[in-house]
Formats: structure tokens, sequence, C-alpha cells
């Protein structure tokens, strides 16, 4: 209990001293969290509001556009912010007290902390000014959401030992993942593909990630694609595979500090 206790209290201080380097020393920082994923959900109400009258689900384009972008960051943010953790606080780790893993806690914590609120006030904000009445499942947006932590940080924990390992693995993941953004289902619903398009899809597991978070804010929307048992087992084992590959590389991860 003594030594979960010292986890517990050098992963708070942890997360404090990140939310102050990332936020606190820039102009605006909380601001820019919040106004980042608002301008990206706009610019695509602009663009397909003009090409189309109404969105693939539902009568409202930013609604619809912010259930995917948002749904989606809780993976990418997340995926991203953590697997540059050790790397950034690479001189942390000579303190007997820090352990590597506390340093992907920290930001898996802040991340998934900022992304949840920046969610709650977007979705607000999109129903207080266009006087929406929004009816929703909590469950099946907890549950995207998790899952998708869940998800982000299994493969954090990978790439935080590949990166540092490998510098050219680090360029060929950026541009082989990249494409997920366009493939997810962000602007589109995954489960109206025409096959065999739609099954090629549906290998993705963001793709289940934005349509279970879509069901809890759309209660006519049935993802007939969607398959839970698959988007919890791929994200869980990769949580497992990450914790292997970074517990057997904690030598390597304390000799380069």
């Amino acid at each position: 209990m003594r030594h979960f206790g010292t986890h517990i209290r050098v992963v708070s201080a942890l997360v404090v001293r990140e939310m102050s380097t990332r936020f606190g020393g820039k102009p605006g920082g909380y601001m820019w969290a919040i106004l980042e994923p608002a301008a990206y959900i706009a610019l695509l109400t602009m663009v397909f509001s003009a090409i189309s009258r109404v969105p693939a689900l539902g009568s409202n384009f930013p609604l619809f556009f912010a259930t995917g972008f948002l749904s989606y960051q809780f993976y990418q943010a997340t995926s991203g912010y953590v697997a540059a953790a050790l790397r950034s606080n690479m001189n942390l780790l000579s303190y007997p007290a820090v352990a590597p893993i506390d340093t992907l806690a920290a930001r898996l914590i802040l991340q998934t902390g900022t992304s949840a609120l920046v969610a709650v006030l977007v979705f607000f904000t999109i129903a207080w000014t266009m006087g929406l009445h929004l009816q929703l499942n909590w469950t099946d947006i907890f549950e995207a959401a998790s899952l998708a932590s869940i998800l982000a940080f299994g493969v954090g924990l990978m790439n935080n030992v590949a990166f540092m390992k490998y510098p050219l693995y680090e360029q060929l993941f950026g541009i082989v993942t990249r494409p997920l953004f366009m493939m997810s289902g962000v602007f589109f619903l995954p489960d109206q593909m025409p096959h065999p398009y739609q099954d090629v899809l549906l290998f993705n597991p963001l793709c289940h990630v934005i349509m279970l978070f879509r069901e809890g804010f759309y209660p006519e929307y049935r993802a007939t694609g969607l398959d839970i048992r698959y988007l919890a087992e791929f994200s869980f084992v990769a949580l497992f595979l990450g914790m292997i590959v970074f517990t057997f590389s904690r030598a390597t991860i304390r000799g380069r500090q």
C-alpha cells in the first residue's frame, strides 16, 4: 500500500507539472485546447454543408462532425501525447521515486481529462446555440471514450519504446496512420458504405469507437456494423502487448536517461 501510495503521489505531481508545461506557459493555452477542435468542426461543417443539405446522420452538421471528431480525438490525441512521455521526461527518471510508467500514466490522465472537458464544452455550446435537446445514452458515450483511451494507452506504451529505439519507425508510423482520420468515419457512416469497402473499413477499431459514440447521441441510430466485442478485444490486446513491450524494455529505458 505504501509503494502504491508513492506512485499515486508521483503521478499526481507529474499531472500538475504536465499541465503547467503544456498549458501554463502559453498565452491562452487552455483556450486553444477548445478552439482547435472547434475550428476543425466548423471547417468540416462549412465544407460539407456546401455540397449536401443534410449530414449522413440527423439534420445538424456541427453535431454530426463533433461526434466524429471528438470521439476520434479520445484515441488520436491521447496516443500521440502518451507516446512522447518518456522522451519528454527522461531527466526525471534519475529520481528513484519516479518510475517510467508514472510519466505515461500522468499524460494519460491529463489528456483523457482534457478531451472529456473539451467534449462537454463543445457539445454544450452546440446544443445551446442551436437549440438542440440532446437525448444522451451515457453508457455508450462512456464506453466508447474508455475503450478509445485504453487502445490509445496500449499503442502509446509500445510507441514509447519503439520511437526511442527506431527513429525510422516513428516516421513510418506517422505516414501509415495519417489516413486514419479519413478512414475512421469522422465525416461518414462506415456501416453505410458499400461492400467490400465496408468490410475493410470495419477492421479499423476507430470506426467502432465513433459508431458507438454516435449511438450515444442519436437514439435513432443503430450502427449495423458496430462490433463492441471486437473493439474491446482489440483495445485490451493492444494494452496487453504494450505492457509486455514496455515491461521488458525497462532496462533499455533506464539506460537512456
